[in-house]
């Protein structure tokens, strides 16, 4: 009888396929017993299963992809433990990052000084607010003693890197510098989705939207081209949901950004099949567990779906759907800051069983201040014991098949894909956020949300229930600003910098840059790692893109 039923048959060929793969994949599988002595298997499911199941979960690394984009899983590669350091000057970052490496991240990530961000070099600001939020990095100099001591053929880096993607470039003199070949060069440009910048993160958002679109998809035909192993597209739906979007509209959003992407590489030309491969994601992880562990699985199944249908790729290695996800900070309070710890432990966890490829764990005292190096460690040791003590990594998609979980992931995905069809209906995400749509739509359901807090529906820890009578015993020290010392250090490096490279080969770069700009047969990204490498500054390099393409004014709506 079973040989005879075509969707048994076809289930038996599937997890046959899988459990191949999973051998192969995991070499010499570990065996795995809990406390009571029971052996612990990688995967669970229904004994006869039925197309249904077949059609909705199948089985990991293999289309929908609802249960994971790889056979193993995390029971064969945990994911990366990738923690956001911004801080100082570079050798402040650089003994941050050495601690975290030591204190068990395997990954770095990297966020500039809000100058940076705005575009600026640090020398025509306030010295007082520099290194508050994020490292001042300006030049190929300051990137080099930000990692020095660490191998870039070794490391994955994370790159919290708007358009016009210096920090990259500044890496790749780097590399080119110590001989190491941009092929071995790993990571992400985490910020390069200037889309969700102009909706929701309007500091990022440096140049209008037509350049920011020009330079994006030369951004990522160079990474294609010449660093292969890099991933040119990040797209965010973190500052989205972070704005006040639900996890089912973030979804929508940002997976309407990715088509639009894609839309706009394949008419420049390029391969969807190659592009399409090197396409990530970032998230938002909110304390709203099981609502974020759907969202996760739903957008998976939509995303290998809909590349099939739209770009008509085969390739299961190309529909996977590989996300960042980073514990939600719009859910931390400065209220009874250590609460945060239980809530971030909360958020890492619907991450890990919504199937995350990398995580961030923020610290608690992030409602504060740029993180202390306590508190970073706490962060990072959340991981850790979810990880090694809670044995979060042995079964893959644990919560696959309960029948809440499978039938919100499917009440996601209706959720999900109607607003999926609203922005096509608009034109795309490009015209959506032109027209004020998106937008519209985030800050609709973000004052809705915050109504649910002020009428007490929705509580929250020592905010609007549990206070504590005496604040002060719960009260924590922000972080100290960066040592005056070091900043005027930093500024006295720059001028020395600026003042002994060849001033002639900078301003060549930059003006080749500027002609790039205005000819749409050059690749703008090449010129711009070419003008870092001739000793341009941040600050320059925008500056003379804005001179062409206009400032980044974000659009606001009513």
């Amino acid at each position: 009888m079973t040989q005879n039923n075509p969707a048994i048959r076809s289930s038996g060929e599937k997890e046959a396929r899988w459990k191949q793969a999973y051998g192969k994949t995991i070499g010499t599988d570990r065996t795995i017993r809990n406390r009571s002595g029971i052996e612990i298997e990688p995967l669970y499911g229904p004994n006869e299963p039925g197309a249904d199941y077949i059609e909705k979960l199948g089985y990991p690394g293999q289309p929908p992809f609802t249960r994971g984009i790889y056979p193993t899983m995390h029971r064969g590669r945990t994911w990366t433990q990738r923690q956001l350091i911004g801080l100082g000057v570079p050798e402040d970052y650089n003994e941050r990052l050495k601690s975290l490496l030591a204190a068990g991240a395997t990954a770095a990530s990297f966020i500039p000084c809000n100058s940076g961000f705005r575009g600026v070099d640090a020398d025509t600001v306030d010295p007082l607010l520099l290194g508050t939020c994020g490292t001042v990095v300006n030049t190929v100099d300051d990137m080099d003693r930000a990692f020095q001591d660490i191998d870039l053929a070794e490391i994955s880096l994370g790159l919290n890197d708007p358009s016009p993607f210096t920090l990259l470039a500044f890496i790749l003199a780097v590399a080119k510098k110590r001989g190491v070949p941009w092929g071995k060069i790993r990571g992400t440009s985490n910020q390069s989705d200037y889309i969700s910048h102009f909706v929701a993160n309007h500091m990022f958002f440096r140049l209008a939207l037509p350049g920011a679109r020009r330079i994006f998809v030369d951004h990522v035909a160079f990474c294609n081209a010449h660093v292969p192993l890099w991933n040119p597209v990040s797209v965010v739906g973190q500052h989205m949901q972070q704005a006040g979007a639900t996890p089912a509209q973030t979804m929508g959003f940002t997976l309407s950004t990715a088509f639009q992407f894609a839309e706009d590489c394949a008419a420049r030309g390029l391969d969807p099949e190659k592009f399409l491969a090197r396409f990530t994601f970032f998230f938002d992880i909110s304390i709203s567990f099981f609502e974020e562990v759907a969202k996760f699985r739903a957008g998976r199944r939509i995303w290998a779906r809909e590349l099939k249908r739209r770009f008509g790729i085969e390739s299961e290695n190309v529909m996977r759907f590989k996300f960042h996800g980073q514990t939600s900070g719009a859910d931390l309070t400065y209220q009874q800051p250590l609460n945060n710890v239980t809530r971030v432990a909360v958020q890492a966890m619907a991450g890990i069983f919504g199937g995350l490829q990398s995580l961030h764990t923020d610290a608690y005292d992030e409602a504060i201040s740029t993180p202390s190096e306590k508190a970073a460690r706490i962060a990072i040791n959340a991981q850790n014991i979810l990880k090694d003590e809670a044995h979060l990594c042995d079964v893959i998609d644990p919560l696959g098949g309960s029948y809440y979980v499978e039938a919100l992931t499917d009440r996601m995905e209706d959720e999900i894909v109607a607003v999926i069809d609203e922005i096509d209906t608009l034109g795309g995400m490009y015209a959506a956020v032109e027209a004020g749509h998106v937008q519209r739509a985030i800050g609709d359901s973000a004052e809705a949300f915050q109504s649910t807090v002020d009428d007490g529906a929705q509580k929250i820890v020592g905010v609007n229930a549990y206070q504590s009578d005496d604040e002060d015993t719960e009260s924590h020290e922000a972080l100290e600003r960066p040592d005056p010392e070091r900043i005027d250090a930093y500024l006295a490096n720059l001028a020395t910098f600026k003042q002994d490279r060849d001033q002639a080969r900078a301003d060549t770069a930059l003006d080749d840059l500027a002609r790039a700009s205005d000819d749409t047969a050059a690749n703008v990204f090449e010129k711009i790692v070419e003008s870092a490498s001739a000793g341009a500054t941040h600050g320059e390099i925008v500056a003379r893109l804005r001179d062409v393409y206009g400032f980044g004014h974000p659009l606001i709506v009513a």
